[in-house]
């Protein structure tokens, strides 16, 4: 058996023969480890050999595309309404499915209650874990009632024996939790190196797809909150989730950055109760539950997650500085986006925010980004600046843009619809979209500069006097 070494970096996945302090693709230092791989004498046989992990190609030749069988005519339907959104409709047979977040975010609850609505249909449904024991798991499926008989629990970090078994046994589902903790043989580095992740993870995606196997794996993240592991982690799956929120609210948000079989653009929203996580089917109904009424610098967002309208609370708080140069905290969006808002406030409608303190932040600790949303910032920016609150029963939408104009969004219809659900008979949004909206009861208000649709939005007088202290 022949023996390799060689030096890989942890960072950027750089290979070098030697060791060096410093990476000289990524410049960081001290990122070098050692990796001895073994090549085998003779490729393997017997199940592997013939699912193509023998170094033995999965297709002998090209062949006709339409002798090709489509297996993604029909997706498998896991049961959960949000997870299926993001997911396109709904797991690929023989896709590999990457779900990253932060630690204690609620990952492994998701992909238990997933495994156990999938076992409730399909005949066989493994649940491979790394980090817990068997034991563990089931006492934390016990307490969100997700037992079911043809869930199958493993407590394995060997992916050679993983996948071994796999192309006998041949399950309906495989969940991996998590891949950072996998490791092969073939590789004398610790699990969780760069290139343990990368020949794991390159080895169960060519059985997943060459048995029709979906497999779901969990990727930790590193301290700046991207997929811990070498980049092409990400290219060699067909789906990366993210699975964000914030600690101190009870929702979380699930997000595709890359989909080959759907959009990238939806959203799913779930909320951490005691019995695991619960599907919000009606986010904005729980965004805007604890909203205050009549209050300066608080109004409502008509926005778009992929197909799903969305309404959310935005915040703005404008107050006087000693500071020589003022705070700007934003919190939910994006921090240029909002501050490219102040500069065409305080140059196209006159407000003189140089001296004053911003803080802008979207309500419930979801964020969103959609250029719809620089119309409800600058009309709460404006709205505090000015003490006086928008009109009641409002909802906004729009994208503004350098001088000082308000430009259309897109699907004003669906955005219409979703706020006359919750009682929002009032829509301040860009000229031109009166004709596009056909919801009845609806008055919008349109103009097409947002001085223009500031005054539409705000009312005359504000509630109550501003409090000075002398």
């Amino acid at each position: 058996m022949k023996i390799k070494t060689k030096y890989v970096c942890q960072a950027c996945g750089f290979e070098t023969v030697r060791w060096m302090g410093r990476c000289s693709q990524c410049g960081e230092w001290n990122t070098l480890q050692e990796e001895i791989q073994r090549e085998a004498s003779k490729p393997a046989s017997g199940p592997l050999a013939r699912a193509g992990l023998g170094m033995v190609p999965v297709q002998e030749g090209p062949l006709p595309l339409e002798a090709i069988q489509n297996y993604a005519v029909e997706r498998l339907d896991l049961q959960i309404e949000e997870f299926n959104r993001v997911l396109g409709g709904g797991l690929v047979p023989g896709s590999m499915v990457l779900l990253a977040g932060d630690p204690g975010i609620g990952k492994s609850t998701l992909l238990l209650q997933a495994a156990a609505m999938a076992a409730g249909q399909w005949p066989k449904v493994w649940y491979v874990t790394g980090e817990e024991s068997v034991q563990q798991v089931k006492l934390r499926a016990a307490r969100m009632g997700c037992s079911r008989e043809n869930l199958w629990l493993w407590a394995q970090t060997d992916m050679d024996q993983i996948l071994s078994r796999m192309a006998e046994d041949q399950p309906s589902l495989v969940v991996v939790d998590s891949i950072q903790t996998m490791f092969t043989h073939e590789l004398e580095s610790a699990p969780g190196s760069v290139g343990q992740i990368r020949e794991c993870t390159a080895r169960l995606a060519l059985l997943a797809k060459s048995l029709h196997i979906p497999v779901i794996i969990v990727g930790h993240v590193t301290k700046e909150g991207s997929i811990a592991g070498p980049r092409v982690l990400e290219h060699m799956v067909d789906t990366v989730l993210y699975f964000e929120g914030e600690r101190h609210y009870p929702y979380r948000i699930l997000r595709a950055v890359k989909n080959r079989f759907g959009s990238t653009f939806e959203l799913g929203v779930f909320e951490m109760c005691e019995e695991g996580l619960r599907q919000v089917l009606n986010p904005s109904m729980a965004f805007l539950a604890e909203r205050p009424l009549s209050a300066p610098g608080s109004v409502i967002a008509a926005c778009m997650e992929g197909t799903r309208p969305m309404l959310a609370e935005v915040q703005a708080l404008v107050s006087p500085s000693s500071l020589a140069q003022p705070r700007r905290v934003v919190s939910g969006t994006d921090y240029n986006r909002v501050n490219m808002i102040l500069a065409v406030l305080e140059k196209r409608a006159g407000l003189k925010l140089g001296n004053q303190d911003v803080y802008v932040n979207i309500a419930g600790g979801i964020r969103l980004q959609e250029p719809a949303m620089d119309l409800p910032i600058a009309m709460a920016v404006a709205s505090s600046f000015k003490n006086r609150p928008v009109k009641d029963n409002m909802a906004i939408m729009g994208e503004i843009g350098l001088a000082g104009e308000v430009r259309p969004v897109s699907y004003p219809e669906k955005r219409a619809a979703e706020a006359a659900k919750l009682g929002l008979n009032r829509l301040l949004a860009p000229r031109g979209s009166r004709a596009k909206i056909k919801t009845s009861g609806t008055e919008i208000l349109e103009a097409d500069t947002l001085v223009e649709l500031l005054a539409l939005g705000m009312e005359k007088k504000a509630p109550y006097p501003t409090i000075t202290t002398e």
